[in-house]
C-alpha cells in the first residue's frame, strides 16, 4: 500500500512542479514581450521542454496565456477581500495598501502582464474582469458608502478612492525599476515599501477622516 501510495503521488507532485515552472516562464516573458511577442517554442527552450511537452499541460498559447492572468487575478483579488471584511475603515486602507503594496513587491511581471492585458482593451479577458473584478469593487465601493452612512469617514467619490489606491500602490511594480534608479540604488528594497506604504495610506486616511473635513 505504502509504495503503490507512493508511486501515485511522485508523478503528481512533480506535474506540479513542472505547469508552476511553465506558468512562472511564461509570466516572465508575457510580461516582458507582450502576447504577440512570446511563443510557446520560447517558453520550452528556456526550460529544456519540448514543444509537446508544453501542449501536454496547455494545449495553447492563449489558453496558458489566460492561466497566467488567472493566477495573477487570483493573487489580486484576494486583497480586495480586505475591504469588505474588515470592521472598521482606517483597518480596512491599511490592509488594503498593505496588501497591494506586497503584491507589487513580489509579483512585478504579474503586475507587468495584467498591465499590458489592460492597457490593450483587455482583448482576452474582459470577460473575467466583468464577471469577478467589477463586482469586487462595487462591493468595496458599498462598504465605503455605508462607513459614509454611519459618520466614519467623509463621503467621497469612493470608486476613483480605489483608482487612486490602485495606481499609487501599482506604480511600485510598473515603475520600480524608474523609482529605484532615481534613489541610486539597483532596486527597491523593503524600506523603500514600507515608507511607501505608510505614506499612502497617512494620505488616504487623512483624505476620509472626519475630523479633516473643511466643507
Amino acid at each position: 500500500m505504502t509504495d503503490t501510495a507512493t508511486v501515485t503521488r511522485t508523478p503528481r507532485a512533480a506535474t506540479l512542479r513542472k505547469q508552476e515552472a511553465i506558468l512562472a516562464e511564461a509570466e516572465r516573458q508575457f510580461a516582458r514581450f507582450g502576447f504577440e511577442g512570446v511563443s510557446l517554442d520560447s517558453i520550452a527552450a528556456v526550460l529544456d521542454l519540448s514543444r509537446q511537452n508544453l501542449l501536454y499541460h496547455w494545449p495553447s498559447k492563449e489558453e496558458l496565456y489566460r492561466a497566467v492572468l488567472d493566477s495573477v487575478m487570483g493573487e489580486w483579488m484576494a486583497s480586495m477581500n480586505a475591504i469588505t471584511e474588515a470592521d472598521e475603515p482606517e483597518a480596512a486602507i491599511q490592509a488594503y495598501v498593505s496588501a497591494k503594496l506586497r503584491f507589487s513587491r513580489d509579483r512585478p511581471s504579474g503586475n507587468a502582464v495584467f498591465t499590458r492585458e489592460i492597457m490593450a482593451g483587455a482583448p482576452r479577458y474582459a470577460d473575467v474582469l466583468r464577471v469577478q473584478v467589477m463586482p469586487l469593487l462595487h462591493a468595496d465601493v458599498a462598504r465605503f458608502e455605508g462607513w459614509a452612512a454611519e459618520g466614519l469617514i467623509r463621503r467621497l467619490d469612493f470608486t476613483h478612492l480605489m483608482f487612486l489606491i490602485w495606481s499609487s500602490t501599482q506604480a511600485y511594480a510598473d515603475l520600480g525599476p524608474q523609482f529605484s534608479l532615481y534613489m541610486g540604488k539597483p532596486a527597491l528594497d523593503d524600506d523603500d515599501f514600507e515608507r511607501a506604504r505608510k505614506l499612502i495610506t497617512g494620505l488616504i486616511w487623512k483624505s476620509l477622516e472626519v475630523s479633516g473635513a473643511r466643507d
